[in-house]
């Protein structure tokens, strides 16, 4: 049986001169392996899944899935707001041997609680891969509501969610419907400490793709419930994770991992490179966190 738990970072995507950047790519997983991440997720938001070709969304997912090579899962971002694009990423995931599928809610043209049923149900029926939910209502409007949750964690495909609302009484009430084995992922690096309080198993992570060795032990502390060493970890993060939002995260973390040479910082438009007042609350956190930065 799939085990996903602990820091899973939300992979950025890294470019070269407008191109993906193969090597960069290879230099990330292996980091993130040696550092003692839990999982990957592979061209969610924060590797820039809106601007990525179909055929680069596909092919990323399958360089990570291959260079991984079963040391860690892998999870696939395949979501989409038409039903047949997510259906044919998750399909395509399956394919090269993707361990689970992050799907988000179907953005701009807003389902009602029925049109993300009839959603899920057609991914759910049509492939083998277990799918985690990503309910993020603040980007994509809807919300999938916990009664609805509890429907599609019925579906043995459907293992969990990665939640963005910002509730930590949410977590309590999905654990209640949706059951124990369900798993719940913070969307939230800085609100972690508290979602697994609430039976949470982990986050799917932005500040990880910085500091993945700190998130990694962090969780561990948490999920432990050694609660003191997980405030330490907590307050050596916390500026960190709130710096990885002062602009869009993929823009933020790819500036911080050009800190620590391991990739450009170069993103896609509409996305730009984080000003120069950012770079300076980056490399304080930065600094707060203990990484070790070229000059």
């Amino acid at each position: 049986m799939l085990e996903l738990k602990g820091s899973i970072p939300a992979l950025v995507t890294p470019f070269r001169d407008g191109n993906l950047d193969i090597e960069a790519l290879e230099r990330l997983v292996e980091w993130h392996i040696a550092e003692g991440s839990d999982g990957l997720v592979a061209v969610g938001t924060t590797g820039e899944s809106p601007t990525v070709s179909k055929i680069e969304h596909k092919d990323i997912i399958k360089r990570v899935v291959d260079l991984v090579a079963g040391r860690i899962p892998v999870i696939a971002g395949t979501g989409s707001n038409a039903t047949a694009q997510s259906l044919d990423m998750l399909q395509h995931a399956e394919a090269v041997g993707a361990d689970a599928a992050l799907v988000v809610t179907p953005y701009y043209n807003k389902p009602n609680q029925a049109g993300l049923l009839s959603h899920y149900k057609v991914l759910h029926d049509n492939s083998a891969i277990p799918i985690i939910l990503y309910n993020i209502p603040g980007r994509c409007v809807i919300d999938i509501l916990p009664e609805t949750m509890a429907e599609m964690a019925r579906w043995p495909r459907i293992v969990g969610v990665k939640d963005a609302t910002g509730s930590m009484e949410r977590v309590s009430k999905q654990r209640a419907l949706c059951g124990k084995a369900f798993l719940q992922f913070s969307a939230e690096d800085a609100a972690a400490l508290g979602f697994n309080a609430h039976g949470g198993r982990g986050c799917i992570s932005v500040t990880a793709n910085v500091a993945p060795g700190l998130c990694a032990d962090f969780q561990r502390a948490s999920l432990a419930e050694n609660l003191d060493l997980a405030r330490d970890y907590q307050d050596r993060l916390l500026p960190l994770h709130s710096a990885m939002f002062l602009e869009p995260p993929a823009a933020c973390a790819k500036y911080a991992l050009s800190r620590l040479g391991l990739c450009r910082e170069e993103v896609r438009l509409p996305l730009t490179a984080v000003t120069e007042a950012t770079r300076r609350e980056i490399d304080k956190a930065m600094e707060v966190a203990g990484l070790e930065m070229i000059s």
